[in-house]
């Protein structure tokens, strides 16, 4: 599932009707083009999900709080007994295939200030898929015509017939493989905790990083590469694992441009592909931190419409399904999604976050919408989130002192 809150000002409006009909209506309206969202999913006899268009709709909840909207706080500091407030579940849902694929909840504080929670089955579609729905919902709910409509055709991203797995992909594990876990992270109770990352220091990251190809050209990484390499070093070390054990990063990364042609504009589905940087414990923990970089670079690279078309191929034949388990790590980066750009009629929202973090997942996001600062999120078991969050410390205090 993805949860998600959006906050707003909401330029002083009071009351629950008045905050509630400007969304409820246009919504109403878009679910008609967006139509999977209000069926639910069913289990084919070859273990594969699909929607099926019941009808049974969407679940609309509203609710007021006697507090300001203030008293959330900083919402991007990720503490879902807060916020899981926000959000509306389906209540009695024993499988997934009995929730609502997308539920909402808009909720009115008493200065004015309104939340707008959203609940989303990430079977159906993937966060670029929510994003162009939110962006149809928000035009229609001030008088546009809606600006991207759902391609609901899925057979573009259909295996080939015959399959044909042309790469290795680590990226994937068998369904039925023995455990081997250093630590087992879904029997621990876990800690959410959040670390900020300032332009300053993303700057420093990215020149202890760069370097100078054979021509005099100077290569220099993305500030989500640096990231992504930091926590991968910090969370290997934080859980303990052995030097001689493989230990990946698995990074989430949007299929759609990758084809030539792309896939066609608002491609409604799970466009994501999953780059794989993997080597040994020791290696990542013991060379230089330029070695990360290069090594999550080059996985990012592998990435193409070969690559994806060969991983479509690898699940179709064999009972495999993503490496969340063991000493993989998965990092999904939120801040170039148009979150911030909704509007609903009464501005946009100051802040937008997850309300809480899956289970061997990191997420990188914007910390707000006037800050440039980007907000690293995950949860661990306590005691390697302590040891998590000094490595992290000690780096941030490092690079801020140049």
């Amino acid at each position: 599932m993805i949860e998600i809150v959006f906050a707003f000002k909401g330029e002083g409006r009071g009351s629950c009707s008045t905050a509630t009909e400007p969304i409820r209506a246009p919504l109403a309206e878009v679910l008609v083009d967006f139509y999977p969202f209000v069926g639910r999913l069913v289990k084919g006899s070859d273990g594969k999900m699909a929607a099926t268009c019941t009808g049974e709709g969407v679940l609309f909840v509203e609710a007021m709080s006697d507090d300001e909207i203030g008293m959330l706080g900083d919402i991007s500091v990720i503490n879902p007994g807060t916020l899981r407030k926000l959000v509306k579940h389906s209540q009695g849902a024993q499988t997934i295939v009995e929730e609502s694929l997308l539920t909402v909840q808009v909720t009115t504080f008493k200065c004015g200030g309104i939340s707008v929670g959203i609940v989303m089955n990430h079977v159906l579609v993937d966060g670029k898929a929510l994003a162009d729905f939110l962006t149809c919902w928000s035009d229609v709910a001030r008088g546009r015509s809606p600006s991207i409509l759902p391609f609901l055709n899925r057979s573009v991203l259909c295996p080939r017939r015959p399959p044909l797995v042309e790469l290795p992909h680590h990226e994937y594990a068998p369904i039925d493989r023995p455990s081997e876990k250093i630590v087992d992270c879904r029997t621990k109770p876990h800690v959410y905790r959040s670390f900020y990352f300032e332009p300053h220091t993303l700057i420093q990251l990215k020149k202890v990083s760069t370097i100078t190809t054979h021509d005099g050209s100077s290569r220099v990484p993305t500030s989500f590469e640096v990231i992504s390499a930091l926590v991968w070093i910090a969370r290997t070390k934080a859980l303990g694992m052995d030097p001689h054990e493989t230990t990946k990063l698995l990074t989430a990364v949007d299929g759609r441009p990758k084809f030539d042609p792309p896939l066609p504009r608002g491609y409604f589905g799970n466009g994501i592909a999953w780059s794989c940087a993997e080597c040994s414990a020791g290696e990542l923990t013991f060379k230089p931190f330029l070695f990360a970089v290069q090594t999550v670079q080059e996985a990012l690279r592998c990435v193409t419409e070969s690559y994806i078309r060969s991983a479509i191929d690898h699940v179709e034949l064999n009972r495999v399904v993503v490496d969340y388990e063991g000493n993989a790590c998965c990092i999904s980066k939120w801040s170039r999604l148009s979150f911030y750009e909704r509007d609903f009629g009464f501005g946009r929202p100051f802040q937008v976050a997850p309300t809480m973090v899956p289970h061997n997942l990191v997420l990188v996001a914007s910390q707000s919408e006037e800050s440039d600062n980007v907000v690293v999120s995950l949860g661990l078991p306590r005691d390697a989130m302590d040891v998590f969050s000094e490595l992290i410390q000690s780096e941030l205090a490092l690079m801020n002192k140049y």
